[in-house]
């Protein structure tokens, strides 16, 4: 991590525990808006005008965190307003890196090494994790935020002037009941599969993947409609997809959430499909990048062995990738 702008030891994926050995996530520090206007947002500093080609998004496909990020930019049709750079999947000593494997981008900014490099060009006494997703302003040379929550919102309403669309991830009539889910979801589902992996004690273990089945036996049997609120596609769909799409293939395995996979719940699963074959979201999926990246987390896999599989995952994965490359002839 970093300390006053220095990288002071190798990369480790827990960075804190608590008394009992439950993983404790950093929060997220740097958190401007980027507004139609440039006014100030909910948190943070004013002077983040939505305009185009302006701000950079540094995501990693590994990540759920910044596939959310991701899956908003296409839905809400930013593709041409707001360029992306992807890191490596593989975590380093240092963390995540540019470049060296098929997919990921060199820094076209500064050409940093390491994302720890593009933290320190926006603040050279950063103190803490160089986590992605990270919003970033070209035109000012600073980083707008660093948090995927409120990014996947700017990305909702910012930037209608340029990208007029016809819906709402989050719409003001559901705004309580999806503050409510995304709340519940997080704790045992979306940070729950890390509270599982990351644990450093059996009671910690336990009470994690008790939480992540809990609340998948709860999603299974809320799924009556098309999404978790009926027929409308909102930020809690793609907060809960980015999780379900990876869960098989690496959370089952490597953070031991092995009870079940996604694939023994009829309506998650057909949910998760649902999903992956709107027009757009395939293309935020790569489990090449998935699977390399969660299983070169060496204090959980030290031989940095991939499994091979599930075949069901690969099967959906090919046939989502075929429908597209259709859709673009």
């Amino acid at each position: 991590m970093l300390v006053n702008g220095k990288w002071v030891e190798d990369w480790q994926p827990v960075q804190k525990s608590d008394e009992l050995g439950r993983f404790v996530r950093q929060v997220s520090e740097i958190r401007n808006w980027i507004t139609p206007d440039g006014s100030a947002g909910p948190t943070g500093n004013a002077g983040f005008k939505a305009e185009a080609g302006r701000y950079r998004l540094y995501v990693a496909l590994i990540c759920p965190w910044a596939s959310r990020t991701l899956i908003a930019r296409k839905l809400k049709g930013l593709d041409d307003l707001i360029p992306v750079t992807v890191v490596n999947p593989v975590l380093t000593n240092q963390g995540w890196a540019f470049d060296g494997f098929s997919g990921a981008d060199t820094d076209p900014q500064f050409g940093a090494q390491y994302m720890h490099e593009i933290y320190t060009k926006a603040d050279p006494t950063y103190t803490g994790r160089a986590t992605v997703p990270v919003l970033w302003d070209m035109k000012n040379n600073v980083m707008v935020n660093n948090e995927s929550a409120d990014i996947l919102r700017m990305f909702d309403i910012a930037f209608e002037h340029l990208a007029p669309s016809d819906f709402r991830l989050y719409p003001d009539s559901l705004a309580f009941e999806i503050n409510a889910l995304n709340a519940r979801i997080y704790d045992k589902l979306n940070n729950g599969v890390y509270k599982a992996g990351f644990a450093s004690s059996q009671e910690a273990y336990d009470e994690a993947v008790t939480g992540v089945f809990d609340m998948l036996d709860e999603l299974e049997t809320r799924l009556g409609g098309t999404y978790l609120f009926g027929d409308s596609l909102t930020e809690t769909d793609i907060r809960t997809f980015v999780i379900l799409i990876r869960f098989d293939a690496a959370y089952h395995g490597v953070f031991k959430t092995n009870r079940k996979q996604i694939a023994d719940f009829p309506h998650l699963s057909a949910y998760m499909e649902r999903i992956l074959r709107l027009p757009g979201i395939a293309e935020t999926v790569d489990m090449d990048h998935i699977t390399h990246g969660y299983y070169s987390i060496k204090a959980l896999n030290p031989n940095g062995i991939r499994p091979i599989g599930p075949e069901h995952i690969t099967k959906l994965m090919s046939s989502a990738n075929c429908e597209r490359a259709v859709r673009t002839i």
